[in-house]
């Protein structure tokens, strides 16, 4: 049997989850593909696809230049399930209006189910509340014709709805976040009570077809991969190494922003227990180079975008004939990575550190005042974070204890040469993020 005989199709409008709801589908052992919202009806109709999400976004479906899918879509005889921008997308492009929002719905909303059936088979409805996450500054405000309300929140009259005759549904919540407690119930009811899928997508089976694809395109060349010891990287290392051994060519780009010797972790786990090729490339004076004067985070960003794949290719033309392929000082990094380590030392000793998703300290880019001994200082923040997720798509912030913090600020302000401040980070994502740039 062809393991992508069904599918999702997730037609991408712009959403940070997007990729998350791919990852759910899958989950659930079903393959899902994500594809830019503009994909051709022709193609859709060529993928055969069992169901249709459409993501998120950061637009408002009433802007001039918002992203729209073709209207036709919904002619196809496909189930399609809206989320936010999705939902909006659906009720304007048959028919409704939307909105700007008085009142904003972004982090955790209680839900008010009044329909059982369909998205939402299986759960209580009217007397229980579901936490679901919202991120949304628009709302529907009229229906398009044939549409009936399935849930409702605080702020949101029309939070779940369905089409009476059509296999159409739509929601302003995210189901696909960790923080929407009923999120999965959601998925599984679209998958498989809507799109009639089966769960036979499985991980052995998709590595399987992998490595096999891997061996067919490659042959006898040799393929060089850029390691940065993250998932994506690491996953894409590991498999194409299963499928072809020794010629794969890994390349490590210590870019000197690292953590305490992290390059030299990365290094050791790759080289020694997985047995990888891997060039260690030590490039801290280039970036740092690069980065001097530079505050602005997006800057920051594409400078060291660009300084990895340059530094990259310069690797590639060295080894030959291969055919596939922070403003930051020297002295800011010094104190961050002491503060950094007085972070994980006292995570560790307090038993907190296998209890958040992550944790870290951040260097703020101002002085503030303080008084140290007899004297006026004029030093730097540190700010510390630490957040429970599932994902890293949404976070909340960690409930540390109030002695631990104490502990990590003392250490800090005592031991780190610059420090005289230390605040801790409560904010949830979104709206913030996990990492202050």
């Amino acid at each position: 049997m062809d393991i992508h005989s069904e599918k999702i199709l997730i037609l991408d409008f712009g959403s940070q989850t997007t990729q998350l709801i791919a990852r759910r589908i899958r989950e659930q052992k079903v393959y899902s593909e994500i594809h830019p919202f503009s994909i051709p009806l022709e193609k859709i109709k060529a993928l055969k696809p069992s169901g249709i999400v459409l993501s998120g976004g950061p637009c408002s479906v009433y802007d001039t230049d918002a992203p729209h899918s073709d209207p036709a879509l919904f002619d196809l005889g496909i189930p399609i399930l809206g989320i936010c921008y999705g939902a909006q997308l659906m009720m304007q492009q048959m028919g409704g209006r939307v909105e700007r929002a008085e009142k904003r719905e972004f982090g955790k909303a209680d839900l008010v189910i009044h329909q059982t059936d369909g998205l939402f088979a299986g759960l209580e409805s009217e007397e229980i509340h579901y936490q679901v996450w919202m991120s949304h500054g628009d709302r529907i405000e009229l229906l398009p014709d044939d549409f009936t309300v399935t849930a409702t929140s605080a702020h949101s009259p029309y939070a779940a709805l369905r089409h009476r005759t059509k296999p159409f549904v739509a929601v302003q919540f995210h189901p696909e976040v960790a923080h929407t407690l009923i999120g999965n119930d959601v998925l599984r009811n679209f998958i498989f009570g809507i799109c009639n899928c089966s769960p036979s997508w499985t991980m052995h089976s998709f590595i399987e077809l992998t490595v096999a694809a891997i061996k067919d395109r490659v042959g006898g060349d040799r393929v060089l991969c850029a390691l940065s010891g993250g998932v994506d990287s690491s996953v894409v290392a590991a498999i194409v190494h299963r499928a072809i051994g020794d010629q794969l060519t890994c390349i490590h780009v210590n870019n000197g922003l690292m953590r305490t010797g992290e390059s030299e972790t990365i290094l050791r786990f790759f080289k020694e227990k997985s047995k990888l090729n891997v060039i260690d490339v030590d490039a801290t004076d280039y970036f740092l180079g690069e980065l001097q004067g530079v505050v602005d985070p997006e800057i920051k960003r594409k400078r060291i975008g660009l300084g990895f794949i340059k530094i990259f290719e310069d690797e590639a033309h060295k080894i030959g004939d291969v055919r596939y392929l922070a403003q930051v000082t020297a002295e800011r990094l010094r104190v961050l990575r002491q503060a950094d380590v007085i972070v994980l030392e006292e995570m560790k000793k307090s038993g907190w550190y296998r209890q958040v998703w992550q944790s870290f300290a951040v260097l703020l880019p101002i002085q503030t005042v303080g008084v140290m001994g007899d004297g006026r200082t004029y030093e730097n923040v540190i700010a510390l974070r630490a957040v429970d997720s599932r994902d890293a798509m949404t976070a909340d912030w960690s409930k540390l204890p109030y002695e631990l913090l104490g502990t990590i600020s003392s250490r800090i302000i005592n031991e780190v040469r610059g420090v005289n401040r230390v605040v801790y980070d409560i904010s949830s994502k979104p709206p913030a993020t996990i990492e202050w740039e």
